[in-house]
Formats: structure tokens, C-alpha cells, sequence
């Protein structure tokens, strides 16, 4: 059985979207949820997925203000392009903020750690 190369971006472009609005309710419901009595490592964990979904979101911002190439595409080589480049933003984010990054996740952290008295 072979499935046709439009059907293929079609369905990753499908997943990924899935993920996307997966992870940003999951951040929203860890965000909303009595942090009060999370340990220090989850506290971190918390601001980590913040930060690395801050960072995440101005990459994807940058990304649109670069011109577009002219050259001609079928639309499913685009999806697989922009599949990939989305998977690249997201995996840059996430090494950014687990190794400092922006320094977002540490202040994050520490005011949550003032606000809850931990």
C-alpha cells in the first residue's frame, strides 16, 4: 500500500498541530494548578516548559517576518518544510531553556519559590 507524498504532509501537518495545542493546554493546566506544595525540581520543570514555550513563540514570530523564497513548491514539500522548521524552533527552545537561556525559567522560579514560601 503506498500513500501519496500530499496525504503524508497532510497527516504530519495534522500531528503536529495536535501536539502543538496538546502541550500549550498541558503548560496552561500546569500554569493554573496549585503550585504550592511542587518540589523545587518540579517548580523548575514548570518554568523550564514556560520559558522554552516563550522562546519557542518569538522564534515563530522572527520566522515570519523573513521573506519568503519564490521559488515554486508543491504545497506538500512547504507542510514537510515547515514541519521541520517548526520541529528545529521547538528543539532549539527546549535546549535554550534547559541549559540557561534567557535566564526566564530562574527568575521564574525564584518568584514562584517567594510566592509560594518554599
Amino acid at each position: 500500500m503506498s500513500i501519496p507524498i500530499d496525504n503524508v504532509g497532510n497527516m504530519m501537518n495534522s500531528n503536529y498541530m495536535t501536539a502543538v495545542n496538546n502541550k500549550t493546554s498541558s503548560l496552561e493546566e500546569t500554569l493554573n494548578s496549585d503550585l504550592s506544595k511542587a518540589t523545587d525540581d518540579e517548580l523548575m520543570d514548570v518554568c523550564k516548559d514556560f520559558e522554552a514555550y516563550f522562546v519557542e513563540q518569538m522564534f515563530k514570530a522572527m520566522q515570519k517576518m523573513v521573506p519568503e523564497s519564490e521559488d515554486e513548491q508543491s504545497a506538500s514539500t512547504k507542510q514537510l518544510q515547515d514541519y521541520y522548521k517548526d520541529e528545529m524552533i521547538k528543539s532549539m527552545s527546549e535546549s535554550s531553556a534547559e541549559n540557561g537561556g534567557l535566564g526566564l525559567a530562574q527568575t521564574l522560579y525564584e518568584q514562584m519559590k517567594r510566592n509560594y514560601n518554599l
